[in-house]
């Protein structure tokens, strides 16, 4: 069954693997990646609430170059420049944006001075990170006074199913503990924007669900978007055949109208590199759609 590591915790991740699963898929990713566009054009929809916005930005993290390629057509004043782990994927970026700037860099070590942008963008990136705090911090390092930032990462919620389903499945086989993935959680999220000094800013939380016919299937699907195993403590024998079929089967608890659902919590974050708070609130999730 492909893309089980997709389960197993980054309790400590590895950067390199990171980086290599992502370059692997960069040509591929696009094509597979459909509720991460969904949530690059939830996450413009709510940058522009706030207005146009134009000046030196940045994209961390932009795979194929997908949501500045749209920052830009709407905001033609954005001068933006492409920044990515994944050599790969900023190749693919760059040859979407060929006249933009790009540069490889991880998001907790920013290669920009300090004050440099007006806005920081970043679409289902920082679950990848290992330190939120630093990451965030780099953020508000890079932002010049009153400069803007709008990311999206994926939430405690994202994959429930699936992990619940692993968890059962690895106990009753008797194998490792599951190590499933733990992604960050709206707490762990506001903790570490006030860590990084951000005090003004929106914290909203919603739901995305995709649907599959086999467990299989989504497992070959995350394999396909590079989302894949970064931990540097991943005990060995967690892909066992007999574990593989009990998550299946465990999984079988969640089939709704003939289809195995993949739930993705999606946490936005918008505002700005000054003092204040701006007005919170959830964004509301829609009704999970009809298969």
């Amino acid at each position: 069954m492909a893309g089980l590591s997709s389960l197993m915790a980054p309790r400590r991740l590895d950067t390199l693997k990171v980086r290599r699963n992502f370059s692997r898929q960069a040509t591929e990713y696009e094509r597979h990646a459909v509720v991460q566009r969904r949530v690059a054009e939830r996450l413009l929809q709510l940058l522009l609430e706030g207005g146009l916005v134009g000046g030196p930005a940045l994209e961390i993290g932009a795979g194929t170059g997908y949501l500045l390629h749209r920052l830009r057509r709407l905001c033609p004043g954005v001068r933006p420049v492409i920044s990515d782990l994944a050599h790969a994927m900023t190749c693919q970026a760059a040859a979407r944006l060929p006249q933009v700037p790009a540069v490889d860099a991880d998001a907790q070590a920013l290669p920009l001075r300090c004050a440099s942008l007006s806005l920081v963008v970043s679409s289902s990136v920082y679950q990848w990170v290992e330190d939120l705090p630093l990451a965030f911090a780099e953020i508000a390092r890079v932002l010049q006074p009153g400069g803007r930032f709008a990311i999206a990462l994926f939430g405690a919620r994202t994959l429930h199913e699936l992990r619940d389903s692993h968890r059962r499945g690895a106990a009753e086989a008797g194998r490792h503990p599951s190590h499933a993935l733990d992604f960050p959680d709206r707490s762990t999220v506001a903790d570490a924007l006030a860590a990084a000094g951000f005090t003004r800013y929106r914290l909203q939380v919603a739901e995305e669900w995709e649907f599959y016919s086999t467990a299989p299937e989504l497992l070959r699907h995350l394999k396909q978007i590079g989302a894949l195993n970064a931990a540097t403590d991943r005990p060995p024998g967690l892909a066992s055949r007999q574990v593989m079929q009990r998550l299946a089967a465990h999984y079988e608890r969640f089939r709704q109208d003939g289809k195995l659902p993949a739930t993705y919590q999606v946490i936005y974050v918008l505002g700005r590199k000054t003092r204040g708070v701006l007005p919170g609130g959830e964004i509301k999730a829609p009704a999970a759609p009809r298969t």
